[in-house]
């Protein structure tokens, strides 16, 4: 059984390709486990330096895979219970390690991102849209259900609890432009174009500093629950431990030798 997903190194970037796009591209168990291997295989790789994960085909993400949302033989848990277990394992896992990844992670968003296809976009650092994409939240008015992987906390932080409110019942198709006007994405860039201008935008990430993903998610994490005095705090004992790291040097020098810094490779 094909997972859906291709992987391949490409220099310091590791680029993921969702490719099940006859069916643009549902997050079946299959490819969720796929994915997981992916990361932890990516993980280990003191190469990759930065991720692009695109989607194949005329759409980024749909979503669920609805049509294998049965009973299954042999399984007595009810449906709720069997698909909650499963975003135990697989689902909720999967987008804690994207925001755990030790390197910076870009969604370059093609056609359709709906569903849960949402949660695993914004679970990249950053996110760019082709100017056709469209975000889609059919979850609560189509299927009485609540957003997921993640979406409820993404949209909320994002875009604030009005916009959350809006998007998720009243189940309207959110353009790219509009998501880029209000601040879901970080840029929109012509159809054709955003297959190269999403390893440009990982190719730049991969010349940060290999701590430079974690230190800045941790950082504006704890910038959410701090008050100013609290974060400033954070930001001296941060200071402490960065300015002694060799990365630091290397970027002073450059500085003073007016040249662009080299930073080393990710242990792995």
């Amino acid at each position: 059984m094909s997972s859906g997903v291709r992987y391949e190194r490409e220099g310091a970037v590791g680029v993921v390709t969702l490719d099940n796009a006859a069916r643009l591209n549902p997050l079946t168990e299959v490819m969720q486990q796929a994915l997981l291997e992916i990361l932890d295989q990516a993980g280990r790789d003191p190469q990759v330096r930065a991720l692009l994960i695109i989607g194949e085909g005329r759409g980024f993400c749909v979503g669920a895979d609805l049509g294998s949302m049965v009973p299954q033989p042999g399984d007595t848990r009810s449906l709720g219970t069997r698909t909650a277990d499963a975003m135990a394992v697989l689902s909720n896992k999967l987008v804690v390690a994207l925001r755990e990844a030790p390197f910076p992670v870009v969604s370059a968003l093609n056609g359709a991102v709906a569903g849960a296809g949402v949660g695993l976009a914004l679970a990249a650092d950053l996110v760019v849209a082709a100017r056709s994409s469209y975000f889609y939240f059919p979850f609560m008015p189509k299927l009485g259900i609540v957003p997921d992987l993640g979406s409820t906390w993404f949209l909320v932080n994002l875009l604030g609890r009005s916009r959350a409110l809006g998007l998720t019942l009243l189940g309207d198709k959110l353009s790219s432009a509009q998501a880029l006007e209000w601040g879901l994405v970080w840029s929109v860039v012509d159809d054709e174009a955003l297959p190269e201008e999403g390893r440009k935008l990982a190719q730049r990430l991969a010349e940060l500093p290999a701590h430079g993903a974690l230190e800045m998610r941790r950082a504006f994490e704890a910038a959410r629950c701090n008050d100013l005095a609290t974060q400033l705090a954070y930001e001296a004992e941060r200071q402490r431990e960065l300015i002694d790291h060799p990365d630091f040097a290397e970027g002073v020098a450059a500085f003073m030798g007016r040249r662009s810094p080299s930073f080393g490779n990710r242990s792995g």
